[in-house]
């Protein structure tokens, strides 16, 4: 294990020419970032997702009923043996032949099974309930965390001048405030890497998935080689967004529309300003051209320019389903106030029929009850962090 470790940090490739890790060890005038100090991250992640729990069970839970969010789950679909053998065996989503068969089978009409299979699918998704205290665990830490590295960065030079990221470039000491905020984003990603296969999963998993990876390598390999300051600067920059995220998403769990509207155009705008604009102007530009001017090139900046620009395709992609959601918000007019996080249609609220007889008193408008800004906030976990 020993000569695997030394093999990957060789130092040849992680560190500017000249430089060694004995450069970099700790001494009684200055302290820099060591390996070892990122195995504090795995305890402190367990802690941070044993206080999840007790937040949300003992503050957003009571919360979420003094604001009379909805505590139940859908609406649960009549049983039927034959639907259910379909559902768990074949499709979730049958096609008009496969309707059309159960139809004649059950002598029902198929939009009755239509609904049916609606209510069904829905019937496995997680109540309003238990998505608002997700998100305002998310919304807490992230407002948190986003202040503390604001008050940080404040009154740090290289707030104001990316330059001064590489001052000095790598004999800059680490001071214990951003050491602790490094390690408690780290912490609370390496949670998020677990939890999320726990936690609601939305349609953008895989994306947040991969996300996850990148934000946890980007922690990880830039702490090691004192890349702190930029990253601190990443940091705060995608934090800024989520706590609006979350404050939309907890304003829409609530049903206060306008109060959603509102929080999810600002996170638009404050998305669009710090992802595709700050980021890649800001930080991309300090990595790839300020840094090889200061230090000069070595091999590790080749990994940090593919995990940084992994960020930028993500944050591109979010980008897009934002755009989307609020030209549909938009163009479609004030949405109705009965948003929810389920495949909403007002088909929902009836019963199947038993036969073909009571369609015309079960039949309702299809129109779906969810507009793009609800429609965004319910599909995605966060536009993330970095």
């Amino acid at each position: 294990m020993a000569g695997i470790l030394a093999w990957f940090w060789n130092e040849r490739f992680w560190l500017p020419h000249n430089v060694t890790w004995a450069d970099l060890k700790n001494t009684e005038e200055a302290t820099f970032p060591q390996v070892e100090d990122l195995y504090l991250a795995f305890p402190l992640a367990f802690c941070i997702f044993m206080i999840r729990m007790v937040f949300e069970r003992f503050i957003a839970k009571p919360c979420a009923l003094g604001l009379k969010v909805q505590a139940s789950g859908p609406q649960k679909a009549q049983p039927n043996a034959i639907l259910e053998k379909v559902f768990t065996a074949i499709t979730k989503h049958p096609d008009e032949k496969r309707l059309e068969g159960l139809s004649k089978q059950l002598d029902w009409d198929v939009r009755s099974i239509q609904r049916w299979f609606r209510q069904r699918r829905n019937q496995e998704k997680p109540s309003t309930l238990r998505r608002f205290c997700e998100s305002s665990w998310r919304f807490t830490f992230h407002l948190y965390i986003f202040t503390y590295g604001s008050r940080l960065l404040k009154k740090s030079p290289w707030l104001w001048n990316t330059r001064s990221c590489w001052t000095g470039y790598p004999y800059q000491p680490l001071i214990p405030e951003i050491h602790y905020y490094y390690i408690v984003e780290l912490s609370y990603y390496w949670s998020l890497m677990f939890s999320q296969f726990i936690d609601i999963k939305r349609k953008d998993f895989s994306i947040m998935f991969t996300h996850h990876i990148v934000t946890v390598l980007l922690l990880t390999l830039s702490y090691t080689v004192n890349f702190t300051r930029v990253g601190c600067l990443t940091l705060c920059l995608h934090d800024a967004s989520d706590v609006v995220l979350e404050a939309a998403k907890m304003a829409n769990y609530c049903k206060y529309q306008r109060l959603c509207d509102f929080f999810f155009l600002k996170f638009a705008i404050i998305f669009i300003i710090t992802r595709l604009g700050l980021y890649p102007f800001w930080i991309l530009n300090t990595v790839f051209f300020e840094l090889p001017e200061v230090a000069g090139g070595f091999p590790a900046l080749t990994i940090f320019v593919v995990l940084l620009l992994t960020l930028q395709v993500l944050h591109c992609l979010w980008s897009y389903l934002i755009i989307k959601a609020a030209y549909k918000a938009v163009s479609k007019g004030k949405a109705r106030d009965d948003r929810s996080d389920i495949e909403s249609s007002s088909d929902e609220e009836s019963s199947p029929a038993l036969s073909k007889n009571s369609h015309s008193s079960a039949a309702t408008n299809g129109t779906s009850g969810a507009n793009g800004t609800n429609g965004y906030l319910t599909s995605t976990n966060s536009a993330e962090e970095p």
